[in-house]
């Protein structure tokens, strides 16, 4: 009896394992592709582009001032008094750690903006990936780049695609049902 027991959990254990693999189904997707091919991220960049060019363009109105008033004093320093002299270098030196400044606050602006920008979007684009999954019956779900080795799986990139109403380029077309890539 109590070898029948163990034959019998033992081929229980093969049963449910093999069930519960026979349940899992995966896939593997490229959030970047996806997140590329957005129409959102289009203006988002070229949102974060205008930025850009406005801010270097304060940066370098900025600049060229500070060039003129450092040419002002090479210039004048010969007739001016040594005080005056401390003065204006005073002023040029916080001129320069302005401009040095500024150059960090730019980058942490553009960098505060593409947050904002592009936050909204990737969410969008995992909430589009999330619903697939869970419509496709997908267990598990890879970033494409992220594995050197996958077991075979799905790329549901066409299938979020056409859930957010996004028409793929030619090139980012992949023949479904295919296993994930082996780097």
């Amino acid at each position: 009896m109590k070898k029948f027991l163990t034959v019998t959990g033992f081929a229980l254990c093969l049963l449910v394992a093999g069930e519960v693999k026979a349940q899992s189904k995966f896939g593997y997707i490229s959030s970047q592709e996806l997140v590329s091919v957005m129409p959102e991220t289009r203006k988002a960049d070229t949102a974060l582009q205008e930025l850009r060019n406005a801010l270097v363009q304060n940066y370098t109105d900025k600049q060229n001032a500070f060039y003129a008033a450092v040419e002002k004093f090479n210039k004048d320093s010969a007739t001016l008094s040594a005080s005056v002299k401390t003065v204006k270098k005073n002023e040029l030196t916080k001129m320069g750690q302005e401009l040095n400044a500024e150059e960090e606050r730019i980058q942490q602006q553009l960098q505060q903006r593409q947050q904002e920008l592009i936050g909204p979007i990737n969410k969008k684009a995992y909430d589009a990936v999330q619903a697939v999954a869970k419509e496709g019956g997908y267990t598990y779900v890879f970033e494409k780049e992220a594995l050197l080795v996958a077991p075979p799986g799905d790329d549901i990139l066409p299938a979020v695609a056409k859930k957010l109403n996004i028409k793929l380029p030619q090139g980012n077309q992949p023949a479904s049902g295919g296993a994930a890539p082996k780097k």
